[in-house]
């Protein structure tokens, strides 16, 4: 019987504010002479991939540290003494992002809940929970990236398995919500997954999701369970605030569908104008930009989006602002799914930055200089100890 397990290791160090940030656990020690952390606010590690050796804009960004706009709170169970900790709250992680599950674990003040997960020769998934939750408020942290399937089934045995040890509430944390984009008919006789995926997951037992960018809002109303929507935009809008970009900046949205999300985002940073890639999409995975909606010559364009995929979206975008005359254009999404050809659309030079969350974990080959990655775990951790505490989940984005 070949198989691979995953357990769960102590947390090695805690964050005791929101304010000074940490080194993941999970970087490798020969990646380290190429990552740098600066300092942020809903971020406990930020990651800035550059070549090694390399300095951008002519000297080391990360000498002079910037000061958050208005002074965070402390870690919630970080600051409490041991013996006073609330020992019914548990978090475990799948192993499609086990970086990320361990900074939240951090944030919080508590270990990361100890799991066997292993695949048997023929591909079947075993799952035993090796410490009890037997009335624990149980969190289960495992974005459904790819393998999409794979991950999805993982997450579906780990409900099973603590719901059969009797848990108190079982709370699905989902940074990527896979087949998200399968919200609606659009042809006849198609599948919508996104609402088959959400049937499973309540199914399976779960009595809460909590799930960050969704593709479309109304694929939260697919649930019949409690569904806390979270925003990644917080943690990119304090990154965008740390750079002192001096050339005037305009948001792009880089499809109609996005314009909500794009002028949400120009609205935080203090209210910029707002342009639209116009682009009619051909099929899967391929789109054809036809013109662009507002001015962007001799700004800072900055493109706006939940998940980058192929990059053909974002890429043919970034092509023509720059044939419209925008000085650089830096790309922001939650979600970075980058198949294949993104890597290559996107470190082609075209892009100033391309700034991305942790919501979905990258390997080393998906890494590119012009990539930085924001880790979003202090604000997942905060929406779980809000729901923990039967807090206002709304109340950390005011």
């Amino acid at each position: 019987m070949a198989a691979t397990a995953a357990a769960a290791s102590p947390s090695s160090s805690l964050l005791l504010s929101r304010r000074h940030c940490a080194s993941s656990s999970a970087l490798r020690a020969g990646a380290a002479s190429r990552l740098r952390a600066p300092r942020c606010v809903l971020g406990a590690e930020q990651v800035r991939v550059v070549e090694a050796g390399k300095r951008m804009g002519g000297g080391d960004p990360w000498a002079a540290p910037w000061t958050p706009k208005a002074p965070a709170q402390e870690a919630r169970l970080a600051a409490m003494p041991q013996e006073t900790r609330d020992s019914r709250l548990k978090i475990f992680s799948g192993t499609a992002n086990r970086p990320l599950a361990q900074e939240i674990a951090s944030y919080l003040g508590v270990d990361l809940g100890k799991v066997l997960i292993k695949r048997f020769a023929d591909g079947e998934i075993y799952v035993q929970l090796q410490e009890s939750v037997r009335g624990c408020d149980v969190f289960l942290v495992q974005p459904t990236c790819s393998p999409v399937n794979e991950n999805l089934m993982e997450l579906f045995i780990m409900i099973d398995a603590c719901r059969r040890a009797s848990a108190r509430s079982i709370t699905v944390v989902i940074p990527y919500f896979g087949y998200a984009r399968a919200d609606r008919k659009a042809q006849g006789r198609e599948a919508i997954t996104a609402k088959l995926a959400a049937n499973l997951l309540t199914e399976a037992g779960s009595d809460r999701v909590i799930v960050c960018d969704m593709h479309s809002a109304q694929a939260l109303g697919y649930f019949d369970i409690p569904v806390d929507h979270i925003y990644g935009q917080p943690v990119i809008l304090d990154y965008l605030a740390s750079k002192t970009i001096s050339k005037d900046l305009v948001v792009v949205s880089p499809d109609v569908g996005g314009v909500v999300r794009a002028r949400a985002f120009a609205k935080k940073l203090s209210d910029a104008p707002l342009a639209i890639v116009d682009k009619r999409r051909q099929g899967h995975n391929l789109s054809e930009v036809m013109h662009l909606i507002g001015d962007v010559k001799g700004k800072v364009a900055i493109m706006v989006d939940d998940m980058i995929d192929t990059a053909g979206t974002i890429t043919s975008g970034a092509a023509l602002l720059k044939q419209e005359g925008a000085e650089a254009v830096y790309a922001c999404c939650t979600h970075a799914v980058l198949s294949p050809p993104a890597i290559e659309r996107l470190s082609g030079g075209i892009f100033e930055e391309v700034i991305v969350t942790n919501s979905i974990l990258l390997p080393e080959d998906k890494c590119f200089p012009q990539l930085t990655v924001l880790s979003m775990a202090n604000l997942v951790a905060e929406t779980i100890w809000h729901v923990h505490r039967d807090g206002s989940v709304s109340s950390i984005f005011q």
